[in-house]
C-alpha cells in the first residue's frame, strides 16, 4: 500500500509540473462529462413534464370534445356536393354522459362539463373568468384537492343550488386576505354561494393549449345542474334566437357569447371518460366514437382524444431524441480518452531517460506502469470533476436561458464520474504498458 501510495505521490507531481499539457489533455474528459450531464438533465426534465401533462389530463382519460362549427359546416358542405343530405344532430348532452357510463363495460367514471367566460363581481371587484359546471367527479379524475371548505352535496347537484368552488387565484383577486366561505359571487345574473377553495396547481403552457386543460386556479366550478338551470343550456333554444336577437356579444344571461359559434347547440363543452385499465384506452375509444356517432345521426361534430396515449407517444419521442443527443455527447468522453493516449505516449517519449532510471535501481516495470497509468487516472479524474461543476452549470443556464426543465440526478453525476475515471484507465493502459517494456540499457542512453 505504502508503495501504491508513493507512485500515486510521483504521478501528481508529473501532473502538477506539466499543468498546461494536463489541462489540455483533460479538456476532452471535461467537454464530454458536462454534455452528459446536461443532456441527461435535459432528459429527466422532459420526463418530469411529461408526467405532471399526466396527471393534469388524468389517469386512463379519454376526452370527447365538439368540433368547432365552421370545420362541422364545411364538412356538410363536402357531403351535400356530393349528394349527401344533411342531418340532425343533438351535439354533445348529458344523456351521452349516461349513456357512455352505463353501456360501456370498461368505463370506470364518466365527467361532464361546461363552461362559460362570463362577469364575476363581489363588491367592488369585478373580473372576468370560467364558470365551469361540474359534478363532483370531476374534481376525483383529475386529483384536485380542497384547501377549504366542501365540494357539492349530492342534494346540492340534484336540487340545481347556486352554491360553487372557486380557485385560489379567484380567491385572491376578490377576497384578498377574507375567508371565502359562505360568501357570495355573481356570475353573469347567478348568485354563487362559495362552499370551497381548490389547493393551487401549477399548469404548463403546452399542456393547456394541446388538452384543453382548465386551470382550476382561476375558474369558478359550480354544479352542472345549476349552470344548466340557472346560466344557460345552450341545447334549449329560444325564442330569441329562432328570431336571430342575440344582442350582441353578451347574452340575456350574463354570459361573454364569443364562443357560442364553436359550441352550437351542445349542451357540454366536454365530456371526459375515465377507463378501468390503460389497456383499453384504444378499443373504448373506438367504442365512444360509433355509439356517439350512432346516437348523433352518423354525424361526425365531436373529436375522441387519448391524452395519455398522446403524451406517451411524446415521451417515447423525446426519449429516443434524448438517447441520441446523449450518443452525441459519450462521443466527446471517447475523444478525450483517445487525447489522454496520444499525449501519455508523448510523454513516454518525453521521459524514457527517467523510465531507464527508475528501471536501473530497482523499479519493476508493474511499478512504471502503475505510475503512468496513475498519472491517465488522475488527468481522468480531475477533468471528471471540473466537467460534473461545469454540466451542472450548464443545465442550469439551459433552463434560465432556454425554459427548459432540466433536473440533475445523482445517478446520472456518478455514472458520468465513473466513466471519466474508466476512459483514463482505459486509454492510459496502452502508453503504460509501452513505458514498461522500455529496456533499461537502452533508455539511459536515450537523449
Amino acid at each position: 500500500m505504502e508503495r501504491f501510495l508513493y507512485l500515486v505521490n510521483i504521478a501528481l507531481e508529473a501532473v502538477f509540473i506539466n499543468r498546461t499539457r494536463s489541462i489540455l489533455t483533460a479538456l476532452g474528459i471535461v467537454f464530454g462529462v458536462a454534455a452528459v450531464i446536461a443532456m441527461l438533465a435535459i432528459g429527466n426534465g422532459a420526463k418530469k413534464e411529461i408526467l405532471e401533462q399526466i396527471k393534469m389530463v388524468g389517469v386512463n382519460n379519454i376526452v370527447i370534445t365538439p368540433v368547432a362549427q365552421d370545420d362541422q359546416q364545411q364538412s356538410e358542405e363536402n357531403g351535400n356536393e356530393s349528394g349527401g343530405t344533411k342531418k340532425y344532430s343533438p351535439g354533445l348532452t348529458l344523456k351521452d354522459a349516461e349513456a357512455i357510463k352505463s353501456i360501456i363495460p370498461s368505463v370506470k367514471s364518466v365527467s361532464p362539463e361546461v363552461t362559460y367566460r362570463t362577469s364575476i363581481i363581489r363588491g367592488d371587484e369585478q373580473t372576468t373568468a370560467k364558470l365551469t359546471g361540474v359534478t363532483t367527479r370531476f374534481f376525483d379524475l383529475f386529483n384536485h384537492s380542497l384547501d377549504k371548505g366542501n365540494l357539492f352535496t349530492e342534494e346540492q347537484m340534484n336540487a340545481g343550488l347556486p352554491v360553487c368552488v372557486i380557485g385560489p387565484a379567484m380567491k385572491a383577486k376578490l377576497f384578498k386576505r377574507e375567508n371565502p366561505l359562505g360568501k357570495y359571487l355573481k356570475c353573469g345574473n347567478v348568485w354563487l354561494k362559495v362552499v370551497g377553495v381548490l389547493e393551487n396547481k401549477n399548469y404548463t403552457g403546452e399542456a393547456s393549449d394541446d388538452f384543453s386543460i382548465s386551470n382550476i386556479n382561476e375558474n369558478v366550478y359550480a354544479p352542472i345542474s345549476t349552470v344548466l338551470i340557472r346560466f344557460k343550456d345552450r341545447s334549449v333554444v329560444t325564442k330569441g334566437q329562432l328570431e336571430g336577437n342575440n344582442n350582441g356579444n353578451r347574452s340575456s344571461g350574463g354570459y361573454l357569447a364569443a364562443d357560442e359559434k364553436q359550441f352550437g347547440n351542445n349542451q357540454l363543452n366536454k365530456i371526459v371518460v375515465q377507463v378501468s385499465e390503460t389497456e383499453q384506452l384504444k378499443a373504448t375509444s373506438k367504442l365512444v366514437t360509433q355509439m356517439l356517432k350512432r346516437r348523433h345521426n352518423d354525424q361526425q361534430d365531436f373529436q375522441v382524444v387519448v391524452p395519455e396515449l398522446l403524451l406517451k407517444q411524446e415521451q417515447r419521442t423525446k426519449n429516443i431524441f434524448n438517447i441520441v443527443l446523449g450518443a452525441i455527447a459519450s462521443i466527446s468522453l471517447l475523444v478525450g480518452g483517445i487525447g489522454i493516449m496520444n499525449i501519455m505516449l508523448a510523454s513516454v517519449m518525453e521521459r524514457i531517460k527517467e523510465i531507464g532510471i527508475r528501471l536501473a535501481i530497482g523499479a519493476r516495470k508493474r511499478d512504471v506502469v502503475l505510475q503512468f497509468l496513475s498519472e491517465a487516472t488522475i488527468i481522468s479524474v480531475i477533468g471528471g470533476l471540473i466537467g460534473i461543476v461545469l454540466g451542472v452549470v450548464l443545465a442550469k443556464l439551459i433552463t434560465r436561458l432556454a425554459d427548459i426543465l432540466t433536473i440533475v440526478a445523482w445517478d446520472g453525476v456518478i455514472i458520468s464520474f465513473v466513466v471519466s475515471a474508466a476512459v483514463g484507465i482505459i486509454f492510459g493502459w496502452m502508453p503504460a504498458r509501452k513505458a514498461a517494456k522500455q529496456d533499461p540499457v537502452e533508455s539511459l542512453r536515450y537523449e
